[in-house]
């Protein structure tokens, strides 16, 4: 492989190897002459280190002009609820406060991110959603738990 290569295709799979969201489905909130409408938007990703677990995300998203050119700040408030969807295999060890999923929320300071805690004591899986910015985050955030259990497939 070439010699400027090789930077480039560790950078590109660095950014791939973080969860993808997944458009669900959308509804608008306020209709836009120009540019698409002001919506919100419901998102599904699976945690990148917790095989067996999906997390939806509920946010808002800025339209008009500014948000079809991808220059609008989006809202900080969010909502989230993971489950179990299959039997639950940690790929590495956890680290508490890691973060399972980020998104640019403004062309620059501002993103939405969801964060992982392990509750040892509960054995049960902690995430949040949260917004923060360079200069002043918002202290507005969602929490959902899962209880690890074993899995179990449903009778036919």
């Amino acid at each position: 492989m070439h010699k400027l290569l090789k930077p480039l295709t560790a950078t590109l799979a660095l950014l791939a190897a973080g969860a993808q969201a997944e458009t669900i489905g959308e509804v608008s909130t306020v209709f836009k002459l120009l540019g698409p409408n002001h919506k919100i938007v419901v998102e599904a990703f699976d945690d990148p280190q917790v095989e067996g677990v999906t997390c939806y995300l509920s946010r808002a998203k800025t339209g008009g002009i500014k948000g079809g050119l991808g220059l609008a700040e989006d809202r900080a408030e969010a909502s989230i609820a993971c489950r179990q969807v299959g039997p639950i295999r940690f790929r590495e060890p956890l680290e508490d406060g890691e973060e399972v999923f980020k998104e640019r929320t403004s062309l620059v300071f501002k993103t939405m991110q969801v964060v992982r805690f392990f509750d040892e004591k509960r054995n049960t899986l902690v995430y949040m959603v949260y917004s923060d910015r360079i200069i002043e985050g918002s202290p507005q955030n969602s929490v959902t738990a899962i209880p690890i259990l074993p899995w179990t497939k449903a009778a036919n």
